[in-house]
């Protein structure tokens, strides 16, 4: 997985992006119509249920703005949220409350709706020891933000890009002529460039799973797109030998029975890509 410094780096990167996205030479708006010297304060007001996420990622952007900006937070990152509770108050340079608005509320609102669908998969595997997972199935640019919710909300982040985790996937493995020899090539690979990288291996069927087991040094198996007796065919099949994780058609009516199978994890691009934004707003107050 990526270290904390690359996590941070990547936060940095996103909001010094969407700033000048959204800034470019200046806010005319604001500049035409509000004194440089003009004092404020706003609110981070929720108009929807759910799970709050994105305070601190708020902060930064503050922050970055303007130094001088100050928070007052009245709900943490991950608390529960209902409409008309306000989350933080921010102060100061009326012109540069603007300029941060709206990425506050484009990241917060998707953020809060990530890390709600999140705890909803999270609570149903309540009693259970399977635990859910994100994908790459992420916003591009903002994927650091994303998995951050996914956090909050209670699940746990899948690798982070292509470069912290091995995955071999039906392609790769038709690709390289089979599984077996896409998991050879792969250890090759690690001891020749000197790389410690965990490997995660797709099995279509059964039948794939066994020629997994044959390899050693694979870390998890992803079995696809399997039904629920067939799952538990496979989890047998695999027994201690590596971690297992279900993926495909996994959904709210869905994903119990799949823990129930006895897999270790869950993995849903719909935390991600299957979302609708909670409604927030900042008011001037």
């Amino acid at each position: 997985m990526i270290t904390e410094e690359q996590f941070q780096n990547e936060l940095q990167l996103i909001i010094t992006n969407a700033l000048r996205e959204d800034i470019g030479d200046g806010d005319h708006s604001s500049l035409a119509c509000i004194p440089a010297e003009a004092q404020g304060k706003a609110k981070l007001l929720v108009k929807d249920n759910g799970i709050i996420a994105g305070v601190a990622f708020a902060k930064m952007v503050f922050q970055a703005v303007d130094a001088d900006m100050k928070m007052e937070v009245f709900i943490e990152d991950g608390s529960e949220v209902k409409r008309g509770d306000v989350v933080f108050h921010v102060s100061g340079s009326s012109q540069s409350i603007l300029k941060a608005e709206r990425l506050v509320l484009n990241s917060m609102q998707r953020m809060s709706a990530i890390a709600t669908k999140t705890k909803k998969f999270v609570d149903l595997l309540d009693g259970t020891n399977t635990k859910v997972l994100d994908t790459r199935k992420t916003t591009p640019g903002f994927r650091a933000c994303e998995k951050w919710a996914v956090k909050i909300g209670g699940g746990e982040n899948h690798r982070f890009a292509l470069y912290d985790m091995i995955m071999l996937k039906d392609n790769h493995n038709d690709f390289a002529g089979g599984i077996t020899h896409a998991i050879n090539k792969t250890k090759e690979y690690l001891k020749n460039n000197n790389k410690d990288l965990k490997i995660i291996v797709e099995a279509r069927n059964l039948n794939e799973i066994e020629e997994i087991l044959q390899s050693e040094g694979v870390y998890r198996i992803l079995i696809d797109n399997f039904n629920f007796e067939d799952t538990k065919k496979a989890v047998e099949l695999i027994g201690n030998k590596c971690l297992t994780e279900s993926s495909g058609n996994i959904n709210e009516n869905t994903i119990r029975q799949y823990a129930e199978c006895g897999v270790n994890y869950i993995s849903s691009g719909a935390l991600t890509h299957s979302v609708y934004n909670m409604d927030l707003s900042l008011k001037a107050i």
